[in-house]
């Protein structure tokens, strides 16, 4: 598996993996089977590992952490804080910076490490300054606890203000075939800054992948159940377009989340991928499209079948909107 330099020198896998939907979002954890798609993934060279304590909650760190016990220096580890999880099982996003150390110390113990390689402040809280919760983060890295620091789905002005204080090394966003919107200010600030973008759900939560049609619903606590994208006239119209990618897929003779995996990377080589997978089926797959090289007239093609503008619906409800971009 080729590496990618994000930025600060930090180097990764151009192939991660995103643990979540091992323990939510996307129907029943099997953790037996996680736990094999974890290993399987080191086994195969795939070593970015990426979970967050709000997984769960809370579960997910402690997966990731069994997982990889016995194999931690294998691992570019990173987690995230600010999607505080709250007992009576609501949440808030904090960044209050004595949140964001019992955060930090409680995530090591989870994961049954000494130290994080990389910590992402999960979401921007609008009542603390970005610059206090980056000089908590900062002094995290100095106590050897982090090694280095991101950002999930801040603004380009906040990117800015917080790579002041402490400096950035990646800014996971949504970006895929199906999510286009980072192009528009976040890439062209996170490059000038010498940040590198780590993509997530570049699979479009499973719409790129070919396998989901209109014969039924989702299962229960799935989260596509409330997604936009995925309800009605927004589901008909995106699946249609999905249908475009499959046969551009099709006469490539690779599967359709294969060639959605494939175009996040030949974005350019300051972007990684990290889909999510908790069976060894689908990772070995996913792995498979790092040896993809797409032609220019395959690039041209994809973007003719998927326009910026061709996809109906937010990416998240309504309450979960209100915290991105910020």
């Amino acid at each position: 598996m080729r590496q990618r330099t994000l930025g600060q020198g930090l180097t990764v896998t151009e192939l991660g993996l995103g643990c979540m939907g091992m323990s939510q979002s996307y129907g029943a954890p099997d953790d037996e089977e996680s736990v094999a798609t974890i290993q399987r993934a080191l086994d195969l060279g795939v070593t970015f590992l990426d979970t967050a304590d709000a997984y769960g909650p809370f579960t997910n760190e402690c997966l990731v952490g069994g997982a990889i016990k016995g194999r931690r220096d294998e691992v570019v580890l990173a987690t995230k804080f600010g999607n505080e999880r709250l007992p009576d099982g609501s949440r808030r996003v904090n960044g209050r910076p004595g949140y964001v150390r019992a955060a930090c110390d409680a995530s090591l113990e989870r994961l049954g490490t000494d130290h994080i390689d990389l910590y992402y402040q999960h979401r921007v809280d609008r009542d603390v300054p970005v610059e206090d919760t980056w000089g908590a983060m900062s002094e995290l890295v100095q106590a050897g606890k982090v090694r280095y620091l991101g950002i999930s789905e801040g603004a380009p002005a906040t990117v800015r203000r917080a790579h002041a204080v402490h400096p950035m090394a990646a800014g996971q966003y949504e970006y895929s075939l199906f999510s286009r919107e980072p192009e528009d200010e976040l890439l062209p600030v996170l490059r000038e800054l010498g940040i590198g973008l780590v993509s997530y759900s570049p699979l479009g939560r499973g719409l790129l992948t070919g396998s989901l049609d209109t014969s039924g619903g989702f299962r229960a606590g799935d989260f596509r159940n409330a997604a936009p994208r995925f309800q009605g006239e927004n589901y008909d119209h995106n699946l249609a377009v999905a249908a475009r990618v499959a046969e551009i897929a099709g006469a490539r003779g690779v599967t359709p989340a294969q060639l959605a995996i494939a175009w996040v990377l030949a974005q350019g080589n300051d972007i990684v991928a990290i889909p999510g997978t908790k069976r060894r089926t689908y990772l070995e797959q996913n792995v498979a499209a790092a040896d993809i090289v797409l032609t220019p007239e395959d690039l041209i093609a994809l973007g003719k079948a998927v326009p910026r503008d061709a996809i109906a619906g937010e990416r998240y409800p309504a309450p979960f909107m209100a915290h991105i971009g910020l």
